[in-house]
């Protein structure tokens, strides 16, 4: 889930041409031996001794000349030449695809748009309109494949990166399956291209074609077909179910529940519209709620429960548009077509259009007579009807046990750390594992997502941020029974600055561990081996297990992104860095009486306030040193001339 979200340094952008004949080079295998060592070194610092004992000589005997590691790296060299990307399958499956979770919380991330300020229905509607009318002129060159290619900065800056993300935003569906799911791509040589979306209001669906008689609806069209959904959701007659529900429930129950759908030929038309539209946007009603920015999040990633806009949702759609009432805005997206990268470029052009746009006028009615939009139907059953209780109660527990905290830390932000001649993403993961160290006395193994885009359909590997360096320094700056002075402990930063920087830099160039030992397993699994034990230790099996799950998500554009824990008892971390300020949304389960998000909040407060007074310290004092050194040196100066 959460480990695809990462638009830190390692990843950003910038449009620099619009040619696509471009070539990437293949994702590469790393050396075995070079793995297994950066292994045991991740793992040492986060296990027992004697755990790591057993732990060495099982990587050893993997390890050895000759032996299964070597066979199944040269199995794992064999399909490299043969794939386009050796890894990308398996780690979609392993990701996503295999998830049985729901989708809601533990998988769709959400992205919170600046609040709007709408006076009444029409200029919710007109924003719609203006939201709409920008995604269509987006997607017009995304279907031309003639976006600008994207340049990485930051580590390694100037290589170009892949852009196929891009193009699955507006044509991928997640489709339910009862082992695992299916990611389908929508344009094919036989189905004609989508020329609709789907406008869920009141918890019904409605058919908006945005192309009538090849001419697409401009945004006047657009309002009066909005307007007229409106209406027709207030005057249905029937109680029509809230199907929307069933995607948010396991990913088993709701291929299940939609086998059951398929029996009747009105659900099979229904389906088929959800699941080949461009995108879908939710008309939500008000709610009565305080827009803080916790709040307007939680609205976003999971509508606040069926008494207020769940049932307002379809969680399979790549990209889902919420448009509020009382002007909460913003997007909740299907995780498995793209990174963060992609979805927040895409997010920023639309903002940036409707801030340009919003000055021209909106016609009340439209300069032609539309045909109306269309009302998806529904026949259900008793046994659907079961399927619909099961999935509202257990969405209603999942939105319970949520706990996030959308946190602004106002002291100072990436300005300063760069100051510091410090990377603000590795700064900040150390804070982070300061931050943990600080709760709870220990690190936990944690994900931070590398972009792997230089490489032909790259996604991303981990960076794996506990590392030894920063666990010295976190024990060095926690525990008081340590004697450790400023210059050592700012020393230590630096070593975990430059620890966290080299493991950044080893990963987007695809020489990290998690994509290789997964890809180790996976083909041992393909060619029906037994497991070698190094994929059933208890290191290994806990090495998986990200208590820590963290993105870098920067946005220029006032919206943030969010995301839940992707384990029972861990924090999900995604932050924002701006110039002078930092935003951290932190999320962790109810249940685990061991978190909460606001405690984890306050934590980085104090971790970043004492890194801060630490730079400044050291800072001054080197300062000082060098001032008195230069000081005494005129002094010998002007003795040696008398």
């Amino acid at each position: 889930m959460m480990p695809g979200l990462n638009n830190s340094n390692q990843d950003s952008v910038r449009p620099k041409s619009r040619r696509n004949s471009y070539v990437l080079p293949k994702l590469p295998v790393p050396p075995l031996q070079q793995t297994l060592d950066m292994y045991l070194n991740c793992i040492q610092h986060l296990v027992t001794a004697e755990q790591y004992k057993t732990t060495k000589a099982i990587v050893e005997r993997f390890g050895a000349p000759g032996g299964i590691g070597d066979f199944l790296q040269q199995k794992l060299m064999e399909r490299k030449e043969s794939q386009t990307n050796w890894v990308y399958d398996w780690w979609l499956d392993e990701m996503y695809l295999s998830n049985r979770v729901p989708l809601p919380v533990n998988s769709n991330p959400g992205m919170v748009f600046p609040r709007q300020n709408f006076r009444d229905e029409d200029d919710q509607l007109r924003f719609a309109a203006r939201l709409i009318s920008g995604i269509l002129d987006y997607k017009v060159v995304v279907d031309a494949r003639a976006l600008p290619i994207d340049y990485a900065r930051g580590q390694l800056a100037g290589h170009a990166l892949c852009m196929e993300q891009y193009y699955r935003l507006f044509s991928s569906y997640r489709l339910p399956g009862h082992q695992k799911d299916t990611l389908v791509a929508q344009k094919s040589s036989v189905m004609p291209e989508p020329e609709h979306i789907i406008v869920a209001c009141k918890k019904q669906f409605f058919v908006l074609d945005v192309v009538i008689n090849f001419r697409r609806l401009n945004e006047t069209d657009l309002f009066t077909q909005l307007k007229k959904i409106v209406k027709m959701a207030e005057t249905e007659e029937e109680c029509l179910p809230p199907i929307g529900l069933l995607t948010s429930d396991g990913r088993t129950e709701w291929a299940e529940a939609r086998t059951v759908l398929l029996r009747d030929s009105t659900n099979r038309d229904s389906l088929d519209a959800i699941e080949r539209c461009i995108f879908l946007l939710c008309l939500d009603e008000a709610n009565d709620i305080e827009h803080t920015d916790t709040n307007l999040a939680l609205q976003i990633l999971h509508g606040g429960g069926c008494h207020k806009t769940s049932e307002n949702r379809w969680y399979d759609k790549t990209m889902q548009f919420v448009v509020g009432r009382d002007g909460s805005c913003g997007l909740v997206y299907e995780h498995s077509p793209a990174e963060g990268i992609a979805v927040v470029q895409c997010v920023e052009h639309l903002l940036c259009y409707i801030k340009e746009t919003a000055r021209k006028l909106v016609r009340a009615d439209s300069v032609c007579e539309l045909p109306a939009p269309r009302r998806l139907r529904w026949k259900c059953d008793p046994e659907i009807h079961g399927y619909l209780s099961s999935a509202a109660e257990k969405l209603h527990r999942l939105i319970d046990n949520l706990d996030l905290n959308v946190y602004r830390f106002k002291t100072y932000g990436k300005d300063f750390i760069k100051r510091q001649k410090m990377s603000p993403d590795a700064y900040i993961q150390v804070a982070l594992q300061l931050s943990i160290y600080r709760l709870h006395r220990k690190l936990v193994h944690t994900y931070e997502s590398a972009s792997i885009r230089r490489f032909h359909e790259g996604r991303v590997d981990n960076i794996r941020s506990a590392t030894r360096e920063a666990h010295a320094f976190v024990k060095a700056m926690v525990e008081r029974r340590i004697s450790v002075t400023d210059a050592e402990k700012m020393d230590l930063l630096w070593s975990a600055i430059d620890a966290q920087t080299n493991y950044a830099v080893l990963a987007i160039t695809g020489m990290a561990i998690d994509n290789h030992l997964l890809g180790l397993r996976e083909i041992a699994k393909e060619l029906q081996m037994d497991l070698p034990k190094l994929f059933t230790d208890e290191s290994y099996l806990m090495s998986n297990h990200f208590s820590l799950s963290t993105s870098q998500v920067p946005t220029t554009t006032g919206a943030f992104l969010f995301y839940g824990p992707v384990v029972p008892d861990g924090y999900g971390a995604s932050y924002n860095p701006h110039l002078d300020h930092i935003i951290f949304c932190i999320s962790c389960f109810n249940e685990c009486k061991e978190t909460s998000s606001s405690m984890f909040a306050k934590a980085v407060e104090e971790s970043l306030v004492e890194m801060r007074d630490l730079c400044v310290k050291c800072n001054v004092k080197a300062k000082q040193a060098f001032l008195g050194q230069t000081t005494h040196k005129v002094q010998n100066g002007r003795k040696s001339c008398h």
